[in-house]
Order: C-alpha cells, then sequence, then structure tokens
C-alpha cells in the first residue's frame, strides 16, 4: 500500500536517509580492514570483518536484498537502482560488486597476515 504523497515521501526520506547511514558504516568497515591490516592492527581488522560478517548474514537471510529496500518499497512506485538509498545511481548498481571484491581481497590478506604473526 502506498501512502499519500506527502506521507510517503517523509519516510522514504526516512528510509533513504537510514539505508544511507547504514551504507556508510559497513563500506567504512569494508575499506577499514585492508587498510587496519596493513597497518598491523589485526584485532580492528578482525573487528571491521565481523561487523561485515553481520551484515552478509542479513543479507542472506532476506535473499541477497538489504531489508531497508523492501521497507522503501512500500512508499513508492520507483525501482530505480538508488531509489531507496542516497548513492549515485552508477555506485548504487555496482556497491555489490566493488565492495565484495574489496572484502574478498581484504579477508585473504587479513587471514594470510594472521597466519604469519602466529606462527611467528
Amino acid at each position: 500500500m502506498i501512502l499519500p504523497n506527502s506521507t510517503s515521501a517523509r519516510m522514504l526520506f526516512r528510509i533513504r536517509l537510514l539505508h544511507t547511514a547504514v551504507w556508510l558504516v559497513l563500506a567504512s568497515a569494508v575499506v577499514t580492514i585492508p587498510v587496519a591490516t596493513i597497518l598491523g592492527s589485526l584485532r580492528v581488522a578482525l573487528c571491521a570483518s565481523g561487523l561485515v560478517l553481520i551484515e552478509l548474514a542479513v543479507l542472506l537471510s532476506h535473499r541477497m536484498r538489504c531489508p531497508l529496500t523492501g521497507v522503501a518499497a512500500r512508499y513508492t512506485d520507483d525501482r530505480a537502482d538508488n531509489f531507496d538509498i542516497f548513492l549515485p545511481i552508477w555506485l548504487a548498481r555496482a556497491n555489490t560488486t566493488i565492495f565484495g571484491a574489496i572484502f574478498l581481497v581484504s579477508e585473504v590478506a587479513l587471514i594470510a597476515r594472521w597466519w604469519v604473526e602466529r606462527s611467528g
């Protein structure tokens, strides 16, 4: 059900704002992993990894779709790739590819660094 225009617009704005804030935290966590690994702050890198893994569990439990997307869809018929978040459309489209690749490479580096430090 779509609410009257002004109510829908306000709710959609709030959802997009929340979604963008969550995205900023998680994107920052993904970027923190390689930086912390390079700097030798493995505890920080592991905490950031844990946060991203929690996000991944949430996405997996929702068929790889953010639950906020479904909430936002209640307030608009728009289905552009960025209808539910304040990101440029190109980034909304490539988000999983970009941050997924950074995350995977960073995890390999983190595990390797941890293994070396543990062994020696």
